[in-house]
């Protein structure tokens, strides 16, 4: 065997090897951020800050690899993930804006992802976070989890793929057995969006009653729990979801007999939307998590009767399907301390001064009075008739032409 073809072989069977071995036929360093979680078969990347010469090697050890069990792609820039609210219009321009924006480098990484889905045997956990994704690259995508033998859970969380993107995903994977986790948290879906994924759950529902008939003529009785299909949804923070969509799910919901969680948190539902979903839960007992938090528009008493409802369904078991935590607002509206530049008044030599620090709330000891940094750097004035005394109109205008 040619000795090429030898060490190709053998580097397909260890991701990092085969990805070391290209970077030294590139010239390059290999990122230490790969290196992270390769003791356990994981590949998890904040790619923001990958140069666009560093991706040609990782693409390739990608579309190869047939060991990694977990693949987690995550950009914080897109739609400003990093920051929220003022800051983040503030900091827009004068970040740096990464490859991964980039319409060649999405194609190129979703044809790697394709690649790495039709081989393996092992991949069970796709994430693929904040990234722009268009027509084209979920193309790809979907023709990869449509040969996927393995794959477990997907996430496409913060990607604005919208309700036509949605609706490719959901054709492609409606006759995939092994997908049990699917997360689309602020993809931009409307109520439309939600009904393509009610109308997937209708169609697995379909087949497992199939299945289920099939092993009842057999005298054997049918294990639910065990079939294959969708087990939990995820689509919070699609605020144009709204109570038509949360009908469509209260449609499907009635009869399934499989579906165990579906999170709609911050999805625009008022009482009209809670109270579909609550005559749903009448006659279906197999579902341990509905999630409705954070919609205002829902009466309290209304979300506590689905809620309690919800929590009779699973018998106070030791289920696999928890509850999402909910972030408080307060730890979202978090942002780091800035420096502030202070401009200072006038000395005796006429001359200004600038100085640079960040503002404090705190005493510096005990018993003091608090005082702001402009307080505590401002020279104290100087009498009228000394030298280098300066009116207080002059003082002011010298500081603003500075």
């Amino acid at each position: 065997m040619i000795e090429s073809v030898k060490l190709r072989r053998q580097c397909m069977l260890d991701f990092y090897s085969h990805y070391e071995h290209l970077c030294e036929l590139q010239g390059s360093v290999p990122l230490r951020a790969v290196k992270a979680n390769v003791s356990r078969d994981a590949l998890d990347l904040i790619v923001d800050h990958i140069k666009a010469t560093d991706w040609a090697p990782l693409l390739n050890a990608l579309r190869h690899n047939k060991t990694l069990t977990s693949i987690g792609i995550r950009s914080l820039h897109q739609h400003g993930l990093e920051e929220s609210g003022v800051e983040r219009y503030k900091t827009y321009f004068r970040r740096r804006i990464p490859a991964t924006l980039s319409k060649d480098l999405t194609g190129q990484l979703c044809k790697a992802v394709k690649g790495c889905l039709s081989i393996s045997d092992v991949l069970k956990n796709l994430e693929l976070q904040g990234l722009l994704l268009r027509e084209r690259d979920l193309a790809l995508l979907t023709e990869g989890l449509a040969t996927a033998s393995s794959l477990e859970s997907i996430s496409l969380a913060h990607c604005p793929i919208g309700d036509g993107g949605l609706e490719t995903i959901c054709q492609s994977i409606k006759n995939t057995a092994t997908i049990r986790f699917v997360n689309f948290t602020a993809c931009s879906l409307t109520w439309r969006g939600a009904e393509h994924i009610a109308n997937l759950v209708k169609h697995q529902a379909i087949r497992r009653h199939g299945e289920a008939w099939a092993e009842s003529l057999r005298y054997r009785r049918p294990d639910l729990e065990y079939m294959t299909g969708l087990r939990r949804i995820t689509l919070n923070c699609n605020t144009l979801v709204g109570d038509r969509g949360a009908s469509a799910f209260a449609d499907c919901l009635g009869e399934d007999l499989w579906l165990k969680a579906l999170d709609l948190q911050q999805c625009g539902i008022s009482n009209e939307g809670a109270r579909s979903l609550l005559d749903a839960l009448q006659t279906n007992t197999t579902l341990v998590v509905l999630d409705i938090r954070k919609n205002p528009l829902i009466d309290h008493v209304l979300m506590k009767n689905i809620i309690e409802r919800v929590l009779k369904n699973s018998n106070s078991a030791d289920s696999e399907f928890k509850w999402l935590i909910s972030p408080s607002s307060k730890e979202v509206l978090k942002t780091k301390p800035k420096k502030r530049t202070i401009v200072l008044g006038s000395g005796r030599k006429g001359k200004a001064t600038i100085r640079i620090g960040l503002s404090s709330k705190k005493s510096v000891s005990p018993g003091k009075k608090n005082f702001t940094v402009r307080e505590s750097y401002s020279p104290k004035p100087l009498p009228p008739g000394t030298k280098g005394f300066l009116p207080w109109r002059t003082a002011e205008r010298a500081k603003r032409s500075r």
